[in-house]
């Protein structure tokens, strides 16, 4: 039976690891900390050995036949190893499916096999993911309703430290719009900005539970005071390709009077990175590699990955160029707005029509 990444996680806190994990789903913060649940249970166990093997993402076919010789090869240096099996579109075609499947009949004692899936239906699954179930464990992350955001949240929020009310939970909700991992950021950074903030005395009596006291009053004072950190929710909407959250950040970044030559930093490095992984994706090369070389966190390979479907090489030193007019309309060194220059940036980011209209001119 399919755990929830939360109920795989309890398992490995006190259960035996097993050959094989599958962990998919829509929900990228949900597979990636349940898969860093099964790292860190690998570690617990003495295995410090890891290979990683990517699938998809408009790469050449993975050397399937390696992962065959990795599984039945003895571990170089530990005598068990973590063998990390990606794939994107959480299909491993026939080749693959085989693999996984020979490997589950069988499995090596030195090897645990640990795949993950960023996209997952009922429709995904087959002999290969049976087999995983039958050795080991299937956590599915499936999409949170709006209706259970507040409850995650606030399960977020209290594991964090924090006993928020029931406005605070609804105004960090709507803050977010879904978003699981733009609220799992939200939290991280109120938990860091509260370190400096005086709080009342924890509620006490009948029915009184722990944790520090948040009230949407304080919540909204503290998201204000961090409103320099929105830069990276300018970012992350443009990446993931979202244009109407990328309007909203732009219009709330200039409301707040911050100045463009300030965020034109952050961005243009976020560009570099996302140019150097196209043209490394263009010609067939380790983009599992190229994320480690510019230092792009599991985290944050997702949105790097939906950009990356979206453009080519190309369009990336486009809108490196786009991003140089920015800064010298912001200097005074070219007329126009620069507001609306760098919304027209985002926006191309967010969407490859809007990029093509940028363009043209």
């Amino acid at each position: 039976m399919d755990l929830a990444p939360d109920q795989l996680a309890a398992q490995l806190e006190t259960g035996p690891l097993q050959p094989a994990y599958l962990i998919a789903g829509a929900e990228p913060l949900l597979v990636l900390e349940a898969a860093d649940a099964v790292r860190a249970a690998a570690r617990r166990a003495g295995i410090t050995e890891r290979e990683v093997f990517e699938a998809g993402a408009g790469q050449r076919e993975p050397d399937w036949d390696g992962l065959v010789a990795t599984f039945n090869a003895p571990g170089l240096f530990a005598a068990r190893r973590l063998v990390e099996v990606r794939l994107p579109s959480g299909k491993p075609g026939k080749e693959g499916g085989a693999a996984i499947v020979d490997f589950c009949a069988n499995p090596s004692p030195d090897v645990v096999l640990l795949v993950t899936a960023e996209d997952w239906s009922r429709q995904h699954g087959g002999a290969w993911s049976e087999a995983i179930g039958r050795v080991g464990r299937v956590a599915i992350a499936w999409p949170v309703k709006p209706h259970e955001l507040p409850g995650w949240i606030d399960r977020r929020l209290r594991a964090r430290g924090f006993s928020p009310d029931r406005d605070a939970i609804a105004f960090l909700a709507e803050r977010v719009e879904g978003n699981l991992l733009a609220a799992a950021q939200e939290i991280d950074k109120l938990a860091l900005l509260l370190r400096d903030v005086p709080t009342a005395a924890p509620a006490r009596g009948p029915g009184a539970r722990g944790g520090r006291p948040l009230d949407a009053a304080t919540l909204q004072s503290l998201v204000a005071d961090a409103s320099r950190y929105d830069v990276f929710r300018l970012i992350d909407a443009a990446m993931n390709g979202q244009p109407a959250m990328v309007l909203r950040v732009t219009a709330g970044l200039r409301a707040e009077g911050e100045a463009v030559p300030a965020l034109l930093g952050m961005i243009v490095m976020e560009l570099q990175r996302g140019a150097a992984l196209s043209r490394v994706q263009a010609r067939g090369g380790n983009l599992v590699a190229a994320f480690k070389a510019q230092r792009v966190w599991d985290a944050k390979q997702p949105m790097y990955r939906r950009a990356l479907q979206r453009h080519l090489p190309e369009s990336w030193d486009a809108m490196l160029v786009q991003a140089g007019l920015v800064d010298r309309i912001a200097k005074g060194r070219a007329p126009g707005d620069a507001w609306l220059a760098l919304e027209r940036l985002m926006l191309g980011l967010a969407d490859r029509d809007a990029l093509r209209m940028l363009a043209a001119g």
